[in-house]
């Protein structure tokens, strides 16, 4: 028997919630924590050793292609802000509520005058 509810009484052994990641060491005998919804598995020590390295190797496999993965998704994000940039700037017109001219906003021609008469001087 490989599987066990929370309140049961078990044996000796290392007893694994997977849906939770709890792992609960019984020494002599005991009661697993948790109501009958909560399922514990036991797993041989052999097993889990054996287990190790396949999943190591499983993820050394995975690596590249969860790299690859994460290289294009930051890609596709960096080019979909741009375009929405774009597009963005293409439909503005001008708006913009965080700036407030409040003494009024400087002319430009203003500006141009008054530069050409310090040089003049």
């Amino acid at each position: 028997m490989l599987q066990y509810k929370g309140g049961q009484r078990v044996g000796k052994g290392s007893y694994w919630n997977l849906s939770s990641g709890t792992r609960v060491d019984i020494l002599d005998e005991g009661t697993l924590p948790g109501n009958d919804r909560a399922t514990y598995r036991r797993f041989p020590p052999g097993i889990v050793l054996l287990a190790g390295p396949v999943i190591g190797l499983f993820y050394v496999i995975a690596l590249p292609f969860m790299a690859v993965g994460t290289i294009l998704a930051l890609a596709g994000k960096k080019v979909l802000s741009s375009m929405s940039n774009a597009l963005g700037n293409l439909v503005s017109f001008g708006w913009r509520p965080s700036e407030a001219h409040l003494a009024g906003k400087r002319k430009k021609h203003k500006r141009m005058r008054r530069d050409q008469t310090k040089k003049e001087e």
